[in-house]
């Protein structure tokens, strides 16, 4: 693909928008309402819908035809369905503008295993049925990993780069990662970044299973958050108010998670140094939780005696796994008064059960 700046590696890429699907509802509002209240929206949810008898935080009364209308979302799985209204809400907040030369717009969406539901049921299907190949065919596309990216920007027409990042917990900030380089190497002019996942009874038998006997797994979560990431020249242009930049991104392997501690105070130096800025002006931190001892122990190595503040969601919004760090992200633009200033810093950390260590810094716009 053509490069479509003269000098896209000098741009300041922000962050002009965001939108939100979480077990709190649809819009930054209800999050933002949610985080900032402390409110947890972990619950037992109903037998007839989720299994029952489970905890879990799930968007509530969520139909995608009451966001994106009855054409076409019949058989939309939840987390595309999630991706698709995050998208449609952001887009209608910044105006036809953005979208008007589709091919200069791209998506990068952080996604686990796929439809792990859709991929267990396909499999029951040809096992049970009289015949293999008996199946439900329309529902094999959602086994797809890039079958959300796919959907959603087939959906709202969008024919710039169209990338699916799988990368555990973290993977909305690989997304971020992947669609600054995208900007940067000028493949793309703007890009939508985010992540999707959804609660299934299929993810629960997955996690009580990697838990093992006796393990106490945290309540699962779902949702989706989605941002618009483009430079500051174009963000003015257009008349909208940046949110945050993205100063720095940084990702190490950690053989043995639960020892992530120092490979987590490498990123977060490594982000620094990228960014150079100084551990004293992180403001606010919010980890992903997964193993909070050793997050907490390799980010508190970096900020000494500092105190910043600590935004947890994980208690908040459960186990959302691949909208995980997507809902820190969004938990942190909605937290602002806690890192208001021109040189305040807000961190987005996680250590994953994989071994993905990895950390975004946020900036304040000039």
């Amino acid at each position: 693909m053509r490069p479509q700046s003269a000098d896209p590696a000098n741009r300041t890429l922000v962050l002009s928008g965001w939108s939100a699907v979480t077990p709190y509802g649809v819009g930054r509002d209800a999050l933002r309402d949610g985080v900032l209240s402390g409110r947890s929206a972990v619950a037992e949810q109903a037998a007839d819908e989720f299994g029952g008898g489970v905890r879990a935080a799930v968007v509530p009364g969520f139909k995608a035809a009451d966001h994106l209308g009855r054409k076409g979302t019949r058989s939309m799985g939840r987390s595309i369905a999630f991706a698709v209204t995050a998208i449609d809400v952001l887009l209608r907040e910044l105006g036809p503008e953005v979208t008007e030369d589709p091919e200069r717009i791209g998506l990068v969406l952080g996604v686990g295993q796929g439809n792990v539901q859709a991929a267990m049921d396909f499999t029951r299907g040809a096992l049970t049925a009289s015949r293999p190949y008996h199946v439900d065919a329309l529902r094999f596309p959602d086994t797809f990993l890039n079958r959300a990216a796919g959907q959603s920007a087939i959906w709202h027409g969008l024919k710039g780069p169209n990338t699916t990042i799988a990368g555990g917990r973290l993977s909305a900030l690989l997304a971020i990662g992947y669609a600054v380089r995208l900007c940067r190497g000028g493949h793309c002019r703007r890009l939508l970044v985010g992540a999707t996942e959804e609660y299934s009874q299929a993810r629960v038998l997955l996690v009580d299973a990697a838990s093992g006997p006796g393990g106490t797994p945290a309540p699962l979560g779902e949702g989706s958050v989605v941002a618009l990431l483009e430079s500051a020249a174009d963000a003015a242009a257009a008349g909208r108010v940046p949110v945050a930049t993205v100063p720095a991104t940084h990702f190490r392997a950690a053989p043995d998670p639960t020892t992530g501690g120092d490979e987590l105070a490498a990123c977060v130096r490594a982000a620094l140094a990228k960014a150079g800025a100084t551990a004293d002006r992180i403001r606010l931190v919010a980890p992903l939780g997964e193993y909070a001892e050793q997050e907490e122990a390799g980010i508190r190595a970096v900020t000494g005696d500092f105190a910043p503040h600590w935004l947890r969601c994980r208690p908040l919004l459960g186990d959302a796994f691949a909208a995980s760090a997507g809902l820190q992200l969004s938990a942190a633009l909605a937290a602002g008064q806690y890192w208001p200033e021109r040189e305040d810093l807000a961190l987005i950390t996680g250590i994953d059960r994989d071994g993905t260590v990895g950390c975004a810094l946020l900036g304040r716009p000039d």
